[in-house]
């Protein structure tokens, strides 16, 4: 049992090192345009905060769509299929397009709604044109997710986080010179990190989709865009899997954004705490995200060489390294409550708040790891239609209203409203946990019925 353990955790590991580098680096890049932002102020960042609230709603739901691709070429690889692998990524790349490009008309049109929403209106001027910047980075975006979930299906995961994190210092020095008008350049204050984001996500798709077109190591699957190939059937299974996977990043972040909404209700300083407590907890969420991008790629490998046990070894192990990972990052923010907010802002009330809510942050850190990396391994099952249940209800029934009734009606405040999502968080960890223990004990019994049958 140690045996399989280490054995596991040396492979998952293997896959979800560089993965979590690159989501480090990408929320890296989130945190340094905060800290610089917040340099300019309260209402700043504030507006980030809005604006990112509604993006990254959208965002996650195309980043949902493409993942798609990723299990079932984890699968296709499994049974050494490579026609099958090269119609998947055609397919995959053409429904990434179409969905990139409706998203984006969503944001577009919908983005004056924001007057509507309650928030302070100096915040929501500095946001609408800053969103509608950084809206337009959706489509390279899309182009460099399904090239990275393409290689990461076949579990070549290093070659993103590079280009990842070449882009992501790119970027970070885009700001210091957008931002704050270095080197000549006007000041366009956020405007600038808006423009920082658009450029950097360009460069990441054209570099990552040179590097696979033109590399030996993908020439054996003759990658190409043909429309005309495609089949109904491919699209439709694709879709199956993409589409429920975007509804359970939506009802996830949605519930953050929301939480967001409900902090500009309570004013400008609560909003910016928020924007700082929740841009750190994002550090250990996406770094958690690398393992369950490894627990979907070696439970669908598994399950495509239809090896259950191994299946079943590489899932757990994934949860106990994750339980690791985050009961780390817990210690970590509540040891460093109040230095950590003083990073982004010298206002000494936002500092307090934040400090106030990492706390609250370090409590659901388990469970959020443990809700990221269940919803990875039954995705490599290609279980997602009760996950995003799950999640729907967790936060939308669950935690959200409990957060509500916790800061509006009993007084508790932002606090309040954290507390509800650490509800939602801590319900959709155990719930999960048991989902794929008992879809993957059925297979294995199921396999164990079959072998004793022969």
């Amino acid at each position: 049992m140690i045996n399989n353990f280490k054995s596991n955790f040396s492979k998952t590991f293997s896959l979800a090192f560089p993965v979590m580098l690159s989501q480090l680096g990408q929320v890296l890049v989130g945190v340094a345009d905060s800290m610089m932002v917040g340099r300019l102020g309260a209402e700043p960042l504030a507006a980030a905060s809005l604006a990112n609230s509604i993006f990254f709603v959208v965002l996650m739901f195309g980043i949902g769509v493409s993942m798609a691709i990723t299990p079932l070429v984890a699968m296709a690889d499994g049974k050494n299929n490579f026609k099958r692998i090269s119609r998947l990524f055609n397919h995959g790349f053409t429904i990434n397009w179409i969905v990139g490009t409706m998203l984006f008309l969503l944001i577009v049109l919908g983005s004056p709604l924001l007057f509507h929403l309650n928030q302070p209106e100096e915040v929501v001027v500095l946001a609408i044109p800053y969103l509608a910047i950084i809206t337009f980075s959706l489509l390279p975006f899309m182009i460099f997710q399904t090239f990275k979930q393409f290689a990461e299906g076949l579990s070549q995961t290093r070659q993103a986080m590079y280009i990842t994190l070449v882009c992501n210092a790119v970027n970070v020095f885009l700001n210091w010179v957008l931002i704050y008008g270095n080197l000549g350049a006007p000041a366009m204050g956020l405007n600038g990190a808006g423009w920082a984001t658009l450029i950097s996500r360009v460069l990441m798709a054209l570099m990552i989709g040179y590097y696979i077109m033109k590399s030996k190591r993908y020439a054996p699957f003759h990658l190409s865009f043909k429309l005309k190939k495609l089949s109904f059937p491919m699209v439709s299974k694709m879709l199956k899997i993409g589409v429920p996977t975007g509804f359970q990043f939506i009802f996830e972040v949605g519930a953050f954004s929301s939480a967001a909404i409900m902090m500009g209700w309570i004013g400008v300083n609560a909003l910016a705490a928020h924007q700082i407590a929740i841009n750190l907890a994002s550090i250990s969420y996406m770094m958690a995200s690398g393992l369950s991008t490894a627990a979907m790629i070696r439970v669908g490998n598994q399950l495509g060489r239809k090896d259950i046990p191994t299946l079943r070894e590489a899932g757990f192990t994934s949860f106990a390294m994750v339980a690791m990972f985050m009961s780390l990052t817990a210690i970590i923010f509540v040891l460093f409550r109040e230095f950590l907010p003083s990073l982004y802002i010298d206002d000494l009330e936002v500092i307090k708040m934040s400090a106030t809510l990492l706390v609250i942050a370090a409590l659901f850190q388990l469970s959020d790891g443990i809700q990221v990396v269940g919803l990875g391994a039954l995705r490599g099952m290609a279980d997602v239609r009760v996950p995003t249940i799950v999640t729907l209800v967790a936060y939308w029934v669950i935690g959200l209203p409990l957060g509500y009734v916790f800061a509006f009606v009993m007084g508790m405040m932002e606090v309040g409203i954290w507390y509800g999502l650490l509800i939602g968080l801590t319900v959709t960890g155990i719930m999960l946990l048991y989902r794929f223990h008992s879809l993957s004990a059925k297979l294995l019994r199921q396999s164990n019925q079959q072998v004793s049958a022969l």
